[in-house]
C-alpha cells in the first residue's frame, strides 16, 4: 500500500511540476524511473526554462476534465513546499521534518533539501531526522545517516553524538560503533564527552557483566573509561559511581569496589542501597563474609534496604559459615521488608541447622518462617519439611 502511494505521489507531484511554477519536488525512492525523475527536476529548478505556452487549438495530453482528489500525502507535501521557499535554512527544514507524520516523507524531504546549492544540513537537522528514523523503527536509515555524520557530512555537537552513541549502544552488532563515535568526541575541541555520553558508555558496558569469566574482558574498559572521564574533567553522579562500584563487584574486584565506595563524597554523592547491596555482594562471593555483614549493617543503619539478592547470598553465605543466629536476624529482616527467599535458601540454613545436630530449632524456624512468609505455599513448605526429616533421619 504505502509503495502504491508514493508511486501515485511521484507521478502527480511531477504533473504539478511541469504545469505549474512552484518549486519543483522529488521523493527518493529505489527504483531507477524515480531516481531519474529525482535528477531531471533537481537539475530543472537549477536550469530553469520556460514551456511554450499550448496552442488554443491543442489540448494537453495530460489535461484531466475530472481531477482526481489529492491523497493526504500529497497535501502533506504541499504544506511542506509552502514553508519551504528559496533559500531556506537548516532551522526551516528542521520545522518541516518534525511536521511530518510519515518517517518515509521526512527522508524524502531530507534527502531532496540537500541537493540544493548553498544549502547543507546542519547537527540540528541529522540529529532530528535521526530521532525520526530510530522512534519509526527505520534502523537501516538510522545507521546510514550516523554513517555520514562520523564521515564528516555536518558540524558535530554534542546531543548529534550522544544521540548516535545511544542507537549504537541500543543495538548490539554496533556497540563498537558506539566507541568510534566517543572518540571522535574526545579529538574535537567543541563536542568534548558530557556526563550523559559517559553514562550511556558504562551502561552499555556492564551489560556485557553477565558471567563472570567475560565480565574480566569489559573490565579493564570500565578502568579505562573511568580514566578518561576523570581526565575531561567530567563530575560523575551517583548512577555512573554505582555502575563503576558494580563493575567491580562483578568482578570479585571488592577493594577497588569499595574504594570509589570511599570517594563518592568527593563528588557530592551518596552512596545507596544499590551501592551497598553490590558492595556487600561481592564481599561475600569474595569469602569475605564478616566484612559483609558490616556493610550490610551500615546500610541497615541508614534506612536502606538490600535488594533480595543480597539478603539471599548473605543469609546464605552465613549459615555455611554456621552463624546462624546472624543468618535468623537477617532472613526475618527480609521478610519484614516483603520480600521472601527462595527454596534454595531457605534449605542452605535449616538444614544446615540440622547437620549442626539442631533439627529441633530447625523444625521450629520452618514454623515460624511459614507464618512470617505469605508467599510460602504448601508444595514449598512439605519440600522443606521432607528435606529435614531426611537430613536428620527421622
Amino acid at each position: 500500500m504505502r509503495a502504491t502511494l508514493r508511486r501515485s505521489l511521484l507521478n502527480s507531484t511531477l504533473r504539478y511540476s511541469l504545469l505549474s511554477s512552484p518549486p519543483f519536488l522529488s521523493i527518493s525512492s529505489s527504483s531507477s524511473s524515480s531516481s531519474s525523475a529525482t535528477n531531471h527536476l533537481c537539475s530543472s529548478q537549477q536550469n530553469p526554462t520556460t514551456l511554450p505556452p499550448p496552442s488554443p487549438n491543442h489540448t494537453s495530453p495530460i489535461s484531466n476534465p475530472n481531477p482526481r482528489t489529492r491523497t493526504p500525502l500529497e497535501k502533506q507535501f504541499e504544506t511542506w513546499v509552502d514553508k519551504l521557499k528559496p533559500g531556506f535554512t537548516p532551522s526551516d527544514v528542521d520545522e518541516a521534518l518534525r511536521s511530518q507524520s510519515d518517517p518515509d516523507l521526512a527522508l524524502d524531504i531530507f534527502r531532496w533539501t540537500a541537493q540544493h546549492r548553498h544549502y547543507k544540513h546542519d547537527h540540528l537537522t541529522y540529529l532530528t531526522m535521526i530521532q525520526i528514523s530510530v522512534s519509526a523503527k527505520r534502523f537501516y536509515h538510522a545507521q546510514t545517516l550516523i554513517e555520514e555524520v562520523i564521515a564528516g557530512a555536518c558540524s558535530p555537537s554534542v546531543p548529534l553524538y550522544n544521540s548516535m552513541i545511544r542507537f549504537c549502544c541500543g543495538r548490539k552488532f554496533l556497540f563498537n560503533r558506539a566507541f568510534d563515535v566517543y572518540k571522535k568526541m574526545l579529538k574535537s575541541d567543541d563536542t568534548k564527552p558530557s556526563l550523559e555520553t559517559y553514562t550511556l558508555l558504562f551502561n552499555s558496558l556492564l551489560r556485557k557483566f553477565n558471567k563472570l569469566n567475560v565480565c574480566y574482558v569489559y573490565l579493564h574498559a570500565v578502568r579505562s573509561l573511568t580514566k578518561q572521564m576523570k581526565a575531561a574533567g567530567v563530575i560523575p553522579d551517583a548512577f555512573v559511581l554505582n555502575m563503576i562500584v558494580k563493575a567491580y563487584s562483578k568482578c570479585l574486584e571488592v577493594d577497588e569496589a569499595i574504594r570509589v565506595f570511599r570517594e563518592m563524597g568527593l563528588y557530592g554523592c551518596e552512596p545507596n542501597g544499590y551501592t551497598y547491596s553490590y558492595i556487600t555482594k561481592g564481599l561475600c562471593e569474595k569469602g569475605r563474609v564478616n566484612q559483609g555483614l558490616g556493610f550490610y549493617k551500615e546500610m541497615r543503619g541508614k534506612n536502606l534496604v538490600p535488594k533480595s539478592s543480597t539478603y539471599m547470598i548473605l543469609i546464605c553465605s552465613l549459615a555455611m559459615e554456621r552463624r546462624f543466629e546472624d543468618a535468623n536476624e537477617i532472613i526475618f529482616d527480609m521478610l519484614g521488608n516483603s520480600m521472601a527467599p527462595d527454596l534454595l535458601t531457605y534449605k542452605t540454613l535449616l538444614e544446615g541447622l540440622c547437620r549442626e545436630g539442631r533439627g529441633s530449632d530447625a523444625f521450629d524456624l520452618l514454623e515460624e518462617l511459614r507464618k512470617k512468609d505469605s508467599m510460602m505455599n504448601e508444595k514449598t513448605y512439605k519440600t522443606l519439611l521432607n528435606g529435614l526429616h531426611f537430613v536428620s533421619g527421622d
